[in-house]
């Protein structure tokens, strides 16, 4: 699989599981039992579909985790800024730095 593919692929993933574990949230704290059952009915759908597209190519996902782990990461800190209205903080942003070095570090090591 030729690595724009395999990028976009992982991207969607993590799109896929911060979008699941933010509506399951939604539905956590909706106001009523309507509310909270089709925040988890559509989270249960959209965590299905991350499941689905990130085991489905013919991929060695440990080979991939390292990019996959700062995608998911920097997904996660867009919904949660722009969803939940949470500004990272230093040190969360000091961590995500030392998530990303890591993710490149794996990349590297996987090239050769």
């Amino acid at each position: 699989m030729k690595l724009p593919v395999t990028l976009v692929l992982l991207f969607v993933a993590a799109v896929l599981e911060a979008g699941g574990d933010a509506l399951v949230r939604n539905g956590l704290h909706a106001a009523t039992g309507l509310s909270r059952f089709r925040f988890f009915l559509i989270g249960a759908a959209v965590l299905f579909a991350y499941g689905y597209v990130v085991n489905t190519p013919p991929w060695k996902f440990g080979d991939l985790l390292g990019v996959y782990v700062v995608l998911f990461f920097i997904t996660a800190q867009l919904i949660s800024y722009f969803f939940f209205g949470i500004t990272p903080t230093k040190t969360l942003l000091l961590g995500g730095a030392f998530i990303v070095i890591g993710g490149v570090i794996i990349s590297i090591g996987n090239s050769n």
